[in-house]
């Protein structure tokens, strides 16, 4: 594995700081197990907000009123709300060059698998294979009761009927976590972190947990940690109180950071 106990980030940005682009280059090769943490950055070039932007469905559709548990079982009417607005934005994205990039990378052999915060499926439709989904999907419908699930249609976000089981009759919801639901294949993300030796972070400010622990744990396993963001986070800036834990810092548009990078690490 690579290690490097104490962090001391070099920032890279679009046609400057070659030598750090180099080393990073050169460590990414070398890395017996790369992986990606992704967040809803990596899906804004493709026309899908962050739901905690200024533009985002947060605004609109306050998370504590519509996006719990207990509000569907009890007012699925009202979740649906919620449910149509979203699956409307995400209904026909396409992957942007982020995405197209992360599957070429692990079509190169220089990525193992993703862990997403992103409930699009745009990584699994730009040819990634291994791909963990921390908070689910929005391309299924899924019921409480009796576990059942089936493919989301545009019908489901067009009409004003609640979707019923098929099975037990019971009201369905998107295949996503909502506030008070455990969320998915936390066994296997812990695994495919702890044993990583570089995980690239990509468009994700790592401040919403679990998702943001796991940054600290591949660096308390000896990964290196590449950061791919617009604006510092907690992870580059040490805010918080915390060390700086970002090696190697790409400033800037990750639809363009990302490419330039992997554009020089397949050669």
């Amino acid at each position: 594995m690579l290690f490097m106990n104490k962090s001391v980030m070099k920032t890279i940005l679009p046609s400057a700081n070659e030598q750090y682009l180099a080393e990073a280059v050169a460590q990414l090769r070398s890395a017996s197990n790369p992986v990606a943490l992704t967040g809803a950055g990596v899906s804004v070039g493709s026309g899908i907000p962050d739901f905690r932007s200024v533009d985002g469905l947060w605004t609109v559709y306050s998370p504590d009123e519509y996006a719990t548990l207990e509000i569907f079982m009890h007012n699925p009417i009202k979740a649906w709300e919620l449910y149509r607005a979203m699956g409307k934005i995400i209904l026909g994205k396409k992957p942007n060059p982020a995405h197209n990039t992360l599957a070429t990378l692990e079509n190169a052999g220089f990525l193992n698998g993703i862990v997403t915060q992103n409930v699009d499926n745009l990584h699994q439709h730009a040819g990634n294979k291994n791909v963990h989904e921390i908070h689910g999907d929005h391309q299924h419908l899924q019921c409480v009761r009796c576990g059942t699930l089936i493919p989301v249609t545009e019908e489901h976000y067009q009409s004003e009927d609640i979707p019923q089981c098929g099975n037990c009759g019971f009201p369905l919801k998107p295949n996503v976590v909502l506030f008070g639901e455990a969320v998915r294949s936390m066994d296997g993300i812990h695994n495919l972190i702890t044993e990583c030796d570089l995980l690239l972070v990509i468009g994700t400010s790592a401040q919403v947990y679990p998702a943001a622990e796991l940054p600290l744990i591949a660096k308390q396993n000896g990964a290196l940690i590449y950061e791919f963001n617009k604006e510092c986070t907690v992870l580059s800036s040490g805010d918080s109180g915390n060390c700086k834990q970002t090696d190697y810092f790409f400033q800037g548009d990750v639809t363009v950071s990302l490419p330039m990078f992997v554009h020089k690490v397949l050669g």
